[in-house]
């Protein structure tokens, strides 16, 4: 018995090896393909300088958010986030427009710049040094990430399409939401270790850090209470909130004007390039829900729909929940829930699509329904950057109309797999997991030794 337990082990290692190695290749890919974006050329003074003239950060398809913010949220000053407010051109008070654990990330990421810089002597332009730290972090919370969804899922192999997906290599540096999936990733895990209060802490700075992560309370109360044990949900909400609070409350406190600045951007904002929204003013003769906005007016009709339709999504989900003839995995739950949010709200930047890669591995584990959709989602970055080159130079560029129409495509295969998830859900056996006999891994406290109910009484 302890020769085959220790086989199975070894086993086991080398699988997890074998997963990180690959995840390493993705990440390896993702720093190819956004490295033109930090090239340098000099001045006539002999200075170094980065290299984005003639728009080479579109017409490269390297561009990230990283770079211009490191100028634009005054990073380059030393500034401390929220403490620090400047004045647009426009009269608008500004401060860091990312959320507490976000604005920490890029404030150290900085700090140990400016350290780097003043002990090597590196002559680089700054920026330059801020985002090779910045994607080694990013990198790590992504492995993190894999890492915490290796456990979580009943067939290891299946993580190998996070590891290599293409969303990885398209948006792993783009923005800094590896950060929160990592966070998410782990909370999941502490939950499936039995651990709820960890879990909660775990979620409760992810959601300091992007939202979503806050979303897993909704499906882990489903299941809670389907297998009759509150104790762990209040447990894990509890300390998710408490987790919150405390990341958040010094700078609210100290700095109220620019802690707030995130929730005044997101309500302000209309809705962006890549909604569904934008799509529908551009395909038909709509004038979106407000009409023409004039220049910081809220668009509060599209605000106050956004939110309804994600409550009511919801509120699909939680009877899917509820009247599904066994208790849902928890992944399948979580991905209906993002992928409603994603596709209600006014904004979905394309490293959202991040957010729902670990929960499609996990959820649904049929590898040409994913590749499909992760290739789609990923090709749209070339397309929309090909936009915003257009802006700048019509004659290489391309339409707005090309690039909503692939929007669009994403929008609806996310809508089939949230299709065949549903269909999972309530045939069982169609599930690739259950069906090999296995079960969810992630179940943690509410795992199948306890009673299973259902909102309505099985015929």
């Amino acid at each position: 018995m302890s020769t085959m337990t220790s086989r199975l082990a070894d086993r086991g290692l080398r699988v997890w090896l074998v997963l990180m190695l690959l995840a390493g290749v993705g990440l390896a890919g993702g720093w190819i393909a956004k490295a033109p974006c930090v090239d340098t050329y000099r001045l006539a003074s002999g200075q170094e300088a980065l290299d984005w003239r003639d728009a080479r950060q579109y017409s490269l398809h390297c561009y990230s958010d990283t770079i211009p913010l490191y100028g634009v949220d005054h990073l380059q000053d030393g500034s401390l986030p929220y403490k620090t407010t400047w004045t647009d051109a426009d009269g608008t008070v500004r401060a860091m427009e990312y959320p507490v654990v976000t604005g920490l990330l890029q404030y150290g990421v900085m700090k140990v710049t400016k350290a780097w810089v003043a002990t090597t002597g590196d002559t680089r332009p700054e920026v330059v040094v801020y985002f090779t730290i910045m994607a080694i972090v990013l990198a790590v919370s992504w492995l993190v990430a894999v890492a915490c969804t290796i456990p979580l899922a009943a067939k290891k192999w299946h993580v190998a399409l996070m590891a290599l997906s293409p969303l990885v290599f398209v948006h792993a540096f783009t923005n800094f939401d590896t950060l929160a999936v990592a966070l998410c990733s782990g909370g999941m895990l502490a939950w499936a270790r039995r651990r709820p209060v960890l879990a909660g802490l775990l979620l409760g700075v992810g959601a300091a850090a992007k939202l979503y992560p806050l979303f897993v309370l909704g499906p882990l109360l489903i299941l809670c209470w389907r297998s009759g044990t509150m104790r762990p949900w209040v447990r894990a909400t509890l300390a998710t909130a408490a987790a919150w609070v405390v990341v958040n409350a010094p700078f609210a406190l100290l700095y109220p004007r620019g802690w707030w600045e995130f929730f005044r951007l997101n309500s302000t904002r209309p809705a962006d390039h890549d909604s569904i929204y934008n799509a529908l003013t551009t395909f038909t003769s709509w004038q979106g829900f407000d009409g023409p906005l004039y220049s910081g007016q809220s668009p509060e009709k599209l605000n106050a729909f956004s939110l309804i339709a994600f409550l009511v999504l919801c509120l699909v989900i939680g009877v899917i929940g509820l009247t599904a003839p066994r208790r849902p995995r928890l992944a399948s739950l979580l991905f209906l829930v993002v992928a409603a949010f994603l596709l209600t709200n006014k904004v979905w930047s394309p490293q959202y699509s991040l957010w729902l890669v670990p929960l499609a591995v996990l959820a649904l584990p049929r590898v040409i329904p994913l590749l499909i959709w992760m290739g789609l989602d990923a090709y749209l970055w070339y397309p929309r950057l090909g936009y915003f080159l257009g802006l700048q130079d019509p004659a290489r560029g391309n339409s707005s109309e090309y690039f909503l129409t692939v929007v669009v495509l994403r929008d609806l295969i996310v809508v089939v797999i949230c299709a065949m998830i549903v269909h999972t859900i309530y045939r069982p056996e169609a599930d690739p997991v259950r069906r090999a006999g296995l079960d969810d891994p992630a179940f943690g406290p509410v795992d199948d030794h306890l009673p299973d109910r259902r909102l309505l009484p099985q015929r």
